[in-house]
C-alpha cells in the first residue's frame, strides 16, 4: 500500500495593497481644496479691490472735473457795485471864470478770469482734508456809465456864451468822471467785498461734488495776489502730479 502523502498545493496570497495608499489620496484632496479655497480667497479680495477702486470716490478727480467747470465759464462775476463820481472843472480866460459840475453814475462789475486756472492751482492736502485753490486776481470790468442818469451844472457867465469852454468843461468832468469811478471801485473796503464774493462762490464749486461723493473735506480759497497764510501750500501735491499718468 503507497502511502505517500501529497503536499497541500500553494495557496496564492492576496496581493498587498501599497502602504498608506488612503493617506496619500486624502492629502491630495485636501490639497485641492486648500487651492480652490485660497483661488477662491484671491479672487474675492480681488473683486473687492477693484469694486473699491471703482467706487470709492478720489478727491483730485473730481476736483479736476470742478476746474473744468470753472474754466467752461470763462469769466466769473461774483460781485457788482454802482458809485457815483461827482467832479468839478473850472476854466478861466480874459478876465472871466466858469465852471461846470458833472455827476456821474456808473456800475463796476469784478471778476476772475477762470481761463488762467491751471492744474498746478489746484491741490489735494489728503492728509488735513483740505482742497486748496488759487485764483488769478481779481480785474475791474467798466466803469459801465448810466448816460441817462448823468447830470451837468455850470455857472455860466460870457466865457460859455462866446467860447466853447462848456464844451471842454464836460468832456474834462467825463474822463475825470471815469477816473473817480474807478478809484472809488478800487478801494479796500470793495475789493475785500469782490474777493469774499468770489471766494465763496469758487468754494461752492469745489466743495459741493466732494460732498455729493460723500469726500469729507474742505475747500480753502485764495487770489494770487494775496500773502499765503499757510506753509502747507507749497508741500501738498498738485493735480498735474497727481494725475500724471492718466493719459
Amino acid at each position: 500500500m503507497d502511502q505517500r502523502v501529497t503536499p497541500p498545493a500553494d495557496t496564492p496570497e492576496p496581493p498587498s495593497r501599497p502602504r498608506g495608499g488612503v493617506g496619500l489620496f486624502l492629502t491630495k484632496v485636501a490639497g485641492v481644496v486648500l487651492l480652490l479655497v485660497l483661488a477662491g480667497l484671491i479672487m474675492v479680495w480681488g473683486v473687492q479691490r477693484y469694486v473699491e477702486d471703482r467706487l470709492t470716490p478720489d478727491p483730485t478727480t473730481i476736483a479736476r472735473a470742478s476746474l473744468d467747470g470753472l474754466r467752461e465759464q470763462n469769466r466769473l462775476s461774483a460781485f457788482a457795485a454802482r458809485y457815483v463820481a461827482v467832479v468839478t472843472s473850472r476854466q478861466s480866460q480874459l478876465g472871466f471864470s466858469t465852471e461846470r459840475t458833472l455827476i456821474m453814475p456808473g456800475m463796476v462789475r469784478y471778476e476772475v478770469d477762470l481761463g488762467k486756472l491751471r492744474q498746478q492751482d489746484v491741490r489735494w492736502d489728503a492728509n488735513a482734508h483740505v482742497l486748496s485753490v488759487t485764483l488769478p486776481p481779481v480785474e475791474i470790468d467798466g466803469p459801465q456809465v448810466d448816460l441817462s442818469a448823468i447830470r451837468e451844472y455850470g455857472s455860466g457867465g460870457l466865457l460859455t456864451t462866446f467860447t466853447d469852454a462848456e464844451q471842454r468843461l464836460d468832456a474834462a468832468n467825463r474822463t475825470a468822471g471815469q477816473v473817480e469811478l474807478m478809484r472809488q471801485a478800487r478801494a479796500p473796503a470793495p475789493m475785500k467785498l469782490a474777493r469774499d464774493a468770489t471766494r465763496r462762490a469758487v468754494e461752492r464749486s469745489f466743495a459741493m461734488p466732494l460732498r455729493a461723493a460723500g469726500v469729507e473735506g474742505s475747500v480753502k480759497v485764495r487770489f494770487s495776489d494775496e500773502a499765503a497764510g499757510d506753509e502747507r501750500w507749497d508741500t501738498t501735491r498738485n493735480l498735474q502730479e497727481v494725475l500724471g499718468n492718466s493719459g
